[in-house]
C-alpha cells in the first residue's frame, strides 16, 4: 500500500515542477499552465510573450504551375493552401501571407502584407490562374529568396520566414544553391511533393531536421492529409506558446487520467488482498 503511495511523486509533492506535475510510475514530467512555455531545464516556466517578437510568421508558398500539374489537380493545391491559411492567426503583428506560382517562369501572385483577413488571402487564392508550363524549382527558390523575404516585398525585420514549396515533379534546373542559401538565411522550408516529386530534391530543400520539413503523397486527392501535418509545424513556428500550452493542456489531461487508471489498479489489488485475508 504505502509502495503504491510513494510512486505517485507529484501526489506526495516529491518533484521541482514549478506549476504542473504529471506522474508516471516512480517519475514524473513537468508542464505549464496556459499561458506559459516550458524552459529549457524542463522545469520552470516562462511567460508568453503574445503578439509580439517570435510569434510574428511571414509565410509565402511556392506553388508549382507546371502543366504536369493539370487543371483539376491545381484546384486542389488551392485548396491545400487554404487549409494551410485557415490555421493561421493572419494579422499585421502575428501572420503574413504570400504566394508565388513558378512552371518556365516565376509569377508572383500576391507579396507579403497585401491582404490583411484570411477571407481576402483565400479568396485571392481561389483566383489563381494556372500557368500549365515548365518546373523551375531553382528559380523559384531564388525569387524567394531575392525578393519575397525582403522588407520592400512586404517582409519585417524579426519575423520567423517560412518558406512551403509545392511541387509534382522534378526540377528543370538546378535547385542545390538556392535551397542551401534559403536554410543558411535562417528560412524555416517544408519541402511538398505529389505524384512525380523527387524525394531527393523535397529532403534537398527542407530544413533540419529534414524528416519533420518534407512531405510526399503519390496522389494529389491525399494532400489535405498533409494539410494536417502542415497545420502542427507552422502552429509552433506562428506562436510557440500558444501551440505548446494547448499540447500540455492535452498531456496534462492524459497524465491525469494515467494517473487515476493507476490508483484504480491499485485499490483493486490491494480489495483483492484484503478479501484473501477475510478468506
Amino acid at each position: 500500500m504505502g509502495r503504491a503511495m510513494v510512486s505517485d511523486l507529484c501526489a506526495t509533492g516529491d518533484h521541482d515542477c514549478e506549476q504542473v506535475c504529471l506522474s508516471s510510475p516512480g517519475s514524473y514530467t513537468c508542464a505549464c499552465r496556459q499561458g506559459f512555455t516550458l524552459n529549457s531545464d524542463g522545469k520552470t516556466c516562462n511567460a508568453c510573450r503574445g503578439s509580439s517578437g517570435s510569434s510574428a510568421t511571414d509565410l509565402v508558398f511556392l506553388i508549382d504551375g507546371s502543366k504536369s500539374v493539370r487543371p483539376e489537380n491545381f484546384e486542389l493545391v488551392k485548396k491545400f493552401i487554404n487549409q494551410i491559411v485557415d490555421t493561421l492567426d493572419v494579422s499585421d503583428k502575428l501572420a503574413q501571407v504570400g504566394l508565388v506560382q513558378y512552371s518556365s517562369s516565376v509569377r508572383q501572385e500576391f507579396p507579403l502584407g497585401r491582404f490583411h483577413t484570411k477571407k481576402d488571402i483565400k479568396a485571392a487564392v481561389r483566383n489563381m490562374s494556372y500557368m500549365e508550363k515548365g518546373t523551375m524549382t531553382g528559380a523559384a527558390l531564388k525569387y524567394l529568396i531575392d525578393n519575397s523575404f525582403t522588407v520592400s516585398s512586404g517582409a519585417r525585420p524579426g519575423a520567423q520566414k517560412v518558406g512551403i514549396v509545392f511541387t509534382d515533379g522534378r526540377s528543370q534546373d538546378y535547385i542545390n544553391d538556392a535551397a542551401k542559401k534559403a536554410k543558411e538565411l535562417g528560412f524555416k522550408m517544408f519541402a511538398v511533393g505529389v505524384g512525380n516529386a523527387v524525394e531527393d530534391e523535397l529532403r534537398e530543400i527542407a530544413s533540419e531536421p529534414v524528416a519533420e520539413h518534407y512531405f510526399y503523397t503519390a496522389d494529389f486527392k491525399t494532400i489535405n492529409q498533409i494539410g494536417k501535418r502542415l497545420q502542427n509545424k507552422i502552429c509552433v513556428e506562428e506562436d510557440p506558446c500558444a501551440c505548446e500550452s494547448i499540447v500540455k493542456f492535452q498531456t496534462k489531461v492524459e497524465g491525469l487520467l494515467q494517473a487515476l487508471t493507476r490508483k484504480l489498479e491499485a485499490v483493486s489489488k490491494r480489495l483483492a488482498v484484503l478479501e484473501n485475508r477475510v478468506v
